[in-house]
């Protein structure tokens, strides 16, 4: 299978993995032959990729660190606390807090149990259900990244649940900005900017205010955006006074921002998303902790097409865990033309290739 993108997939062509909601329903099956009208659909919610069936790349299998039965729960759980949380009187709610901090503690472990074991990089890419709500969605992607950067950096059990709650909450402020503003598909007004950015301070004394979450996870909410040289928001914090956690899941959360789809742009693919990192590095993101964040992506994702510096053209069949930025190519393209016999290139193992430029179209489109 490989990944195509929907606004490039032609009618007639078949789905090699089914398409959930976020409830676990199967909206489109395995093996269906998606039409124009599917390929609108998926564009209208936002669904960039999809994995498609390709005849020479069907023995390429796209895996996830994340079961895709364990990724719906997570979503349900951040959705049914974010909804228990907005509709409470925080004065009158310790039960209801206690109960869904809970919840949301357990989770994270949970999560945080299937990265350790599953032992590879993460991509979402590949990762396709549909969810009704961006918040919900990007808490949950963030959660994930967090966990996998805490986990590269060698963190104590304890320092990964903190962070993965951190993450898990960074964003339950936007519960309390108007709808319209958050989903506003045009440019926002200097004023809606600044209620957007005011989802920090609520998310704080949101949090803050609740005995039964840690007071780290109501930092976290705070300080997601501030930066290393002071140019971040509600504060202007500079890198001693920002809380390490802070720092690690600021880094999750804007790759994962520049790398989903949203109302008014289309998404980046991994590679980008790690530029727009190293471009901050040293001014707005910590170098260690960028360098790290890198080892524990799918820089180049299972199933998409690369270009390499020869000019060859082929799909990405595999990773090589340490060094996920050279993975194994499986070559169908030699100078435009079709190969007659594809084959198989690990640039782990020939350091004077590098990809030069990644797409999901057709080869004979790009």
């Amino acid at each position: 299978m490989r990944i195509a993108a929907t606004k490039s997939i032609e009618p007639g062509t078949k789905l090699a993995k089914a398409i959930y909601n976020e409830n676990g329903q199967i909206l489109i099956q395995e093996d269906v032959s998606l039409t124009q009208r599917m390929l609108k659909r998926l564009q209208k919610y936002n669904i960039t990729y999809v994995n498609i069936k390709d005849s020479l790349t069907d023995d390429i299998n796209i895996t996830t660190p994340i079961p895709e039965k364990l990724r719906m729960e997570a979503y349900q759980t951040i959705k049914h606390s974010f909804s228990e949380f907005q509709s409470q009187d925080i004065g009158n709610s310790s039960f209801v807090f206690e109960k869904t901090s809970k919840q949301m503690a357990d989770m994270v472990g949970n999560l945080m149990d299937e990265l350790q074991q599953a032992d590879q990089v993460v991509s979402i890419l590949s990762d396709v259900f549909l969810t009704d709500n961006y918040v919900f969605s990007h808490s949950l992607n963030v959660t994930i990244y967090s966990l996998a950067l805490a986990t590269e950096l060698g963190l104590p059990r304890s320092k990964m649940e903190e962070i993965g709650l951190g993450a898990m909450l960074h964003d339950v402020g936007k519960m309390f900005i108007p709808q319209e503003i958050l989903q506003k598909q045009g440019s926002l007004s200097d004023m809606e900017f600044e209620i957007i950015k005011g989802h920090t301070d609520i998310g704080f004394e949101f949090l803050r205010n609740n005995h039964n979450i840690p007071l780290l996870a109501a930092h976290c909410a705070f300080q997601h955006h501030e930066r290393l040289n002071g140019s971040g928001y509600p504060r202007g914090l500079t890198e001693k006074d920002i809380h390490p956690h802070a720092k690690l899941i600021g880094i999750a959360d804007v790759f994962d921002a520049v790398t989903s789809n949203r109302v008014y742009r289309d998404a980046l693919l991994p590679h980008e998303g790690l530029e727009v990192l190293y471009a901050g590095v040293g001014d707005l993101f910590d170098r260690e902790l960028v360098e790290a964040f890198r080892r524990t992506i799918a820089v180049y994702p299972t199933g998409l097409m690369v270009e390499l510096s020869d000019g060859r053209a082929g799909i990405v069949a595999k990773q090589n865990q340490q060094l996920c930025e050279r993975p194994v190519i499986r070559i169908l393209e030699e100078d435009g033309n079709a190969v007659s016999v594809p084959y198989e290139i690990d640039l782990a193992e020939h350091l004077n290739l590098m990809v030069t430029s990644c797409f999901a179209t057709d080869l004979a489109k790009s």
